[in-house]
């Protein structure tokens, strides 16, 4: 066996492929200003690039770009009126440092970063989708390109649009930090939400990477606030759909349902560590603590057929009590079809009772749950139907595959 030991450059790449969110999230947690914190990172990295090709790499490149990059931003509010009168903090930190050399020490992370980044991006001013598109390209490191894809436009209109939601960050004066707790509270319940909706988006990506750093993001949040149940049903939430993941694709990369899951492949650690952190949010009847409660019914039942789907239902009661979305009344109503108490047929009407549920981007899952009550109250024509007009709707290659095969399965042609 050969062992090699990185260059200088590779060490440097390396910081920029797993580090460089927490190094952004550290620089604008000491500029107060996103926009300059990403131009100081961006130069900090071309610094450190430079000096690699030089022979002359630092050993620990994270923390040697965070502290240049931090001292950029100091220079670059003394040299720049305009920016000095919008931080004043760091203007008098640029008048203290006005003659002193680059500091030999180097930064240390705290790790908050990036939930930091993210209760930063969770800014009064911008809309959801913003957020998580936000979210993905500084605090997953997702490039425009794939976050375009993620959201189904162009690459040029997702740049455009990440552009327009710095900006409007940074001339609404609004100025964030994690040591004002009051601030923290203000974005918490948002930062949640985005923290839940990035971990959802990363379903699209191979290699599970978003997911991870969503898991991770997520422990953060339960980490400051450990008392807050919602965050323990975040937490909770992504540990327990994070479990199963290993059986959600066949092994020729088909979309498989629970149904359809190998059980066994479940992973026993994250399921156990899930179900700890649910036994707490369950208490605070939150959004997340009962979607928590509905993944954990899943995920501890030994087989398709022994799932509690009246106590599933029950649940889904109470979460759209606090939370009367769609999606949960689609799911209440999925739950209900398979509880030997209500069944396919009253589901059934139920969902078509729903009209939000057929439009938007819900259609075509709802499209698909109403073919999947029908097939199984015996409807088959209904089923085709539905399972088609999904098809139509669905943006994903994978799951209009098994949707298709669904229909073959019940005798029509696509």
């Amino acid at each position: 066996m050969r062992w090699t030991v990185a260059t200088g450059v590779e060490r440097i790449e390396e910081a920029f492929r797993g580090d460089a969110p927490r190094i952004l999230g550290a620089v604008t947690r000491y500029t107060g200003d996103l926009l300059l914190a990403e131009d100081a990172v961006q130069e900090a990295f071309e610094r450190a690039l430079a000096l690699a090709s030089e022979g002359r790499a630092p050993t620990n490149p994270a923390a040697w770009i965070t502290t240049v990059a931090r001292r950029i931003a100091v220079d670059a509010v003394r040299k720049d009126q305009t920016t000095s009168r919008a931080l004043p903090a760091l203007a008098a930190e640029a008048r203290r440092t006005a003659d002193l050399p680059m500091p030999d020490s180097v930064f240390e992370f705290s790790g908050d970063e990036r939930l930091e980044l993210i209760l930063l991006l969770c800014h009064p001013d911008l809309a959801e989708e913003a957020r998580v598109a936000l979210a993905l390209h500084f605090v997953c490191g997702v490039p425009t390109k794939e976050v375009a894809a993620a959201f189904l436009v162009q690459e040029s209109a997702m740049a455009a649009r990440l552009t327009r939601a710095k900006r409007r960050i940074h001339d609404s004066g609004i100025r964030f930090t994690i040591d004002d707790a009051s601030a923290v509270s203000e974005r918490f319940a948002d930062a949640l939400t985005t923290i839940y909706l990035l971990y959802t988006v990363g379903h699209a990506a191979p290699d599970g990477r978003v997911r991870a750093d969503a898991i991770d993001i997520a422990a953060d949040a339960h980490r400051l606030r450990p008392d807050e149940p919602e965050a323990a049903g975040l937490l909770a939430l992504l540990l327990l759909t994070e479990a199963r993941q290993s059986s959600r694709l066949s092994p020729e990369g088909d979309f498989m349902t629970l149904a359809e899951a190998d059980r066994s492949r479940w992973d026993q650690r994250m399921i156990a560590a899930g179900e700890r952190v649910a036994v707490t949010a369950l208490a605070g009847r939150g959004r997340f603590g009962l979607q928590a409660g509905i993944a954990g019914l899943h995920t501890t039942a030994r087989s398709w057929e022994s799932t509690d789907w009246p106590a599933i239902a029950r649940l889904y009661d109470r979460l759209i009590e606090v939370w009367p979305s769609p999606a949960a009344q689609l799911g209440r109503v999925v739950a209900r079809g398979y509880s030997p108490d209500v069944g396919p047929e009253a589901a059934l009407a139920e969902l078509d009772s729903i009209p939000a549920a057929f439009t938007g981007a819900l259609a075509p899952q709802s499209f698909a749950v109403r073919g999947d009550l029908a097939r199984l109250g015996d409807d088959l024509p209904t089923a085709v139907d539905a399972y088609r007009r999904a098809i139509a709707l669905e943006p994903n290659a994978r799951v209009q595959r098994f949707l298709r095969r669904r229909v073959e399965e019940l005798g029509g042609s696509e």
